[in-house]
C-alpha cells in the first residue's frame, strides 16, 4: 500500500515507522514547508496535520478520489461538508478523534457506564484530559467524543471547558504538560464514593497503529466510516 502522510510531525513520523514495519511504502510526506505535491501518487492518505489545514487536505483527497483517514481534531465544524463531498465523489473517508484501539474500547465503556449512572442524581460528573504542550486544540477531540457519548446516554445537554454548570453541562478540565501522549478520565463523584474510569496512553504507538489499521481496512471501500466500522463494534 502506497501511503501519503499529511502532517509529518511526531505523530506522522510514528505512523511512518508503523507503516514500514507492516510492509507499506510511504510515498509522500507533507509538512508546513511542502508547497506542491501530487496526492494521486498514493493509494491512501493518512492526515494528522493541524486544524487550520485539515479540511482542505481532506477535500483535496476526496476531489482526487484518494481514500483518506484523518485523525486531526479541531476542524469538525466542517465535518458534514467533508462527508457530503465524500458521497458526491463516491469516495472513502474515516475520521476518528482517536485511533487507539484501547481508546475505542474506552469509548464503549464510557457509554455503558453513562447508561448505568443516568438516574443516579446524587453523582456529579466531570472529565479531565491531559496532553503534551504542542497540542493546539482544547479540549481534545477524544474528550469531546467521550462527552458526546455521555450526553447521548444521560440528561446532560452539553459540555463546557473549565466551567462548572453541573446541572446541564459536563465540566471538562484540559491540562497541557510536556511529553504526555494523552490521558483521559471520567469521574462520577458523590458524598459517599467516587467512580473513575481512565485511559492512559504510554506512547503514540497505539494511535499510529490504529491509523494504519484503519487505512488498511479502508482501501477498496466506499463511504464515510468510523473506528466502530473498522473494529466491528
Amino acid at each position: 500500500m502506497k501511503i501519503a502522510l499529511l502532517g509529518y510531525g511526531r505523530m506522522g513520523k510514528t505512523i511512518e515507522q508503523i507503516a514500514l514495519q507492516r510492509g507499506h511504502e510511504v510515498v509522500l510526506k507533507v509538512d508546513e514547508h511542502t508547497k506542491n505535491y501530487d496526492i494521486k501518487t498514493a493509494d491512501i492518505v493518512i492526515d494528522f496535520s493541524i486544524p487550520a489545514v485539515a479540511f482542505n487536505n481532506i477535500s483535496n483527497c476526496l476531489n482526487n478520489n484518494v481514500p483518506v483517514v484523518s485523525g486531526t481534531t479541531g476542524w469538525l465544524d466542517k465535518f458534514n461538508i467533508a462527508a457530503e463531498l465524500c458521497k458526491q465523489n463516491n469516495g472513502a473517508f474515516i475520521y476518528a478523534s482517536n485511533f487507539s484501539l484501547g481508546v475505542n474500547i474506552f469509548f464503549e465503556l464510557n457509554e455503558y457506564l453513562a447508561k448505568m449512572m443516568r438516574n443516579l442524581n446524587e453523582y456529579q460528573i466531570s472529565m479531565e484530559e491531559i496532553h503534551h504542550t504542542k497540542k493546539l486544540d482544547a479540549p481534545s477531540g477524544t474528550a469531546i467524543t467521550l462527552a458526546e457519548g455521555i450526553i447521548k446516554n444521560s440528561d446532560k445537554k452539553s459540555w463546557a471547558l473549565n466551567v462548572t454548570n453541573k446541572e446541564t453541562e459536563i465540566p471538562i478540565i484540559a491540562k497541557r504538560i510536556n511529553d504526555v501522549p494523552g490521558t483521559h478520565s471520567v469521574t462520577y463523584n458523590s458524598s459517599i464514593d467516587t467512580i473513575d474510569i481512565k485511559h492512559t496512553a504510554h506512547s503514540r504507538d497505539g494511535f499510529a497503529l490504529g491509523a494504519v489499521v484503519a487505512a488498511e481496512w479502508l482501501v477498496g471501500k466506499t463511504g464515510v466510516f468510523t473506528m466502530k466500522d473498522v473494529l466491528g463494534i
